[in-house]
């Protein structure tokens, strides 16, 4: 029998899994924070960003001395932390109910120093409230049902920012999921650079030296309880949020110039990859635009 919709693109409701969410999000902090240690830098931090393998999230290959390279990896079908070296080496842990984030620490890094993998990090959560990663025995939930969707969802939205990605041809980052906010993006260059941002962080002022307009999906939190996919143009230019977002269920936050649309209305749609595309292709034009982009050079 073939699965309907609601069944290929699963429910994942913010709140059903918001304290496992809480859990993975400081796991996913601590593995971006060894590949940022071991990683040689790249534009926009594209080095620190952790990739949708066909098992889970992934560091890709790390150098890690001697020649060697190391891969740390969130198992989300097993449901394991999963450590392996270029020369054989090969840790591995489950992942479960009551792990708490300083255990996840403790043990990753006593199986990192059993392989001969040196990484000193930054304990302190980037953003997010609470203890430092070594010592927070606060986020131990983990709904393995949850995770399994989530890891759903991440796959089914990965495969749309590839298909995206096939409509350009100018620089183009991969599509990665950036850990300090827990969201899978993927952005498009225009070619020039952006306006200085005054007052402006490092990263902040790295991530966007130059005009993006980028897609991605956001699981929800707090704030913003629950999971969309959204759009959005750096810098902003008069008449972005005026345009037309597609579908109607789609809307501008005008204070942010970000466009959204709730993972909900993707799923219950009668083809959700193709409502989602619809949705980022249609932003992309907006900001586009507006921004002044040479579209017909950038597209494929």
């Amino acid at each position: 029998m073939k699965p309907s919709q609601a069944e290929t693109w699963p429910a994942l409701p913010y709140e059903a899994w918001a304290e496992t969410k809480a859990t993975l999000h400081r796991y996913c902090q601590i593995l971006g924070k060894v590949r940022l240690a071991l990683t040689p830098p790249r534009n926009h931090w594209w080095h620190v960003t952790l990739q949708v393998g066909a098992r889970g999230l992934t560091t890709g290959p790390m150098p890690c001395g001697g020649g060697r390279f190391a891969e740390l990896a969130l198992d989300l079908i097993d449901q394991q932390l999963v450590l392996q070296t270029s020369d054989g080496g090969d840790e591995r842990f489950a992942l479960a109910d009551g792990l708490s984030c300083a255990d996840f620490y403790q043990r990753l890094f006593a199986a990192l120093d059993r392989l001969g993998v040196a990484a000193r990090i930054w304990t302190r959560p980037f953003d997010l409230p609470g203890p430092r990663l070594d010592r927070d025995r606060q986020h131990d939930r983990w709904d393995a049902q949850a995770v399994a969707r989530y890891f759903e969802v991440l796959r089914r939205s990965t495969e749309a920012l590839w298909t995206l990605a096939g409509d350009f041809v100018g620089k183009q980052s991969p599509a990665h999921l950036f850990w300090h906010s827990l969201d899978l993006a993927m952005a498009r260059f225009s070619g020039r650079r952006a306006p200085e941002r005054h007052g402006a962080d490092p990263v902040t002022r790295e991530a966007y030296s130059h005009e993006v307009i980028a897609f991605g999906f956001w699981p929800g939190d707090a704030k913003v309880p629950f999971p969309a996919y959204y759009a959005y143009a750096a810098p902003a230019r008069p008449g972005l949020t005026e345009r037309t977002l597609w579908p109607e269920a789609a809307w501008w936050d005008h204070d942010a110039g970000t466009a959204y649309l709730k993972y909900d209305d993707v799923r219950a749609s009668r083809d959700p990859q193709e409502t989602l595309l619809a949705f980022w292709r249609g932003a992309y034009l907006a900001g586009a635009e507006t921004s002044g982009w040479d579209l017909s050079a950038l597209r494929r």
